[in-house]
């Protein structure tokens, strides 16, 4: 950052801007940015002045601003702000995209694949340990003010985050899109090539060799070729070649889905890995009881 000059601006701008406090301004944190970043830093400069002035000053109650951050409502401010946005982001979070967007990825191919094995129920129930999915509500462990909100059939944008530490979090107005941020910290549960397998994982890849040990972890619930190799760090070519032997194996059945190829457990595989792995569990605490969140 010294040498791109960034870190006067990030002392003085984004530290007090993205403050740790429980009030975020949510026109820093736009819906139009699923579409990529240039959109959400376009909606960011697009941002009502009014709206904009109004959250800012929310802010500066809540936890204090500079006098930099309380120039942002106007033109000049926002552009500013979103020539500093970019720059970090080239500096900082762009050498390290690949790794961020395979683990978002992962999270994401997981959640579609309950979703179309059981449904909205199933997606929502293995979210992870800070939501419990308690039809119709969904209770969240929520960093800010205890509160309810209401979807009245405007339906939940689920977005899951790299960056988002500890606890879910949400738009702090209710009448905006409803969205749901929740962290993705944990490494997916395939292990990658170097990790450190205990107990009967470590007898599995002595039997089949570790990196095949670890696609058929990979496809137990589904992956493709590409996602095999982002969620082990070996090449797609590598990937290929070891679905191959375990799918010329009987552990694995391979079928083609538009441009990608999806692998998936035969039954022989599932026993395999599921005699591999039964030891290998520890029971888990109970889930903590949490406050009421919708």
């Amino acid at each position: 950052m010294r040498e791109q000059g960034l870190e006067r601006p990030v002392g003085t701008l984004l530290q007090p801007l993205y403050s740790r406090g429980v009030y975020f301004p949510d026109f820093l944190t736009p819906f139009q940015a699923s579409d990529g970043l240039e959109s959400g830093l376009l909606a960011i400069l697009d941002a009502p002045p009014a709206r904009t002035a109004g959250e800012i000053d929310q802010l500066s109650r809540s936890s204090g601003i500079s006098r930099w951050t309380s120039e942002i409502p106007g033109a000049q401010g926002r552009r500013e702000l979103v020539r500093i946005l970019r720059a970090y982001h080239r500096t900082v979070l762009a050498p390290h995209w690949e790794h961020i967007q395979a683990r978002i990825e992962a999270e994401r191919a997981a959640r579609l694949r309950a979703l179309l094995a059981r449904g909205v129920e199933g997606l929502l129930a293995d979210l992870g340990p800070t939501m419990r999915w308690e039809n119709p509500v969904l209770h969240v462990k929520y960093p800010a003010e205890e509160r309810d909100l209401h979807l009245n059939g405007r339906g939940l944008r689920l977005v899951p985050s790299y960056f988002c530490w500890g606890a879910p979090v949400s738009l702090a107005d209710p009448e905006l899109q409803p969205v749901l941020c929740y962290p993705v910290l944990q490494e997916p549960a395939t292990p990658s090539l170097d990790a450190a397998w205990d107990g009967q994982e470590k007898a599995l890849a002595a039997l089949i060799g570790q990196a095949r040990a670890a696609v058929l972890r990979t496809t137990a619930s589904g992956a493709t070729t590409g996602e095999i190799a982002r969620a082990i760090g070996v090449s797609a070519s590598s990937a290929s070649r070891h679905a191959t032997v375990l799918r010329d194996a009987g552990l694995v059945t391979s079928s083609r889905h538009g441009t990608s190829v999806l692998h998936t457990l035969t039954p022989a595989g599932a026993s395999v890995l599921r005699a591999s792995t039964r030891r290998a569990r520890k029971p888990t605490a109970d889930h903590t009881e949490v406050r009421r969140r919708r």
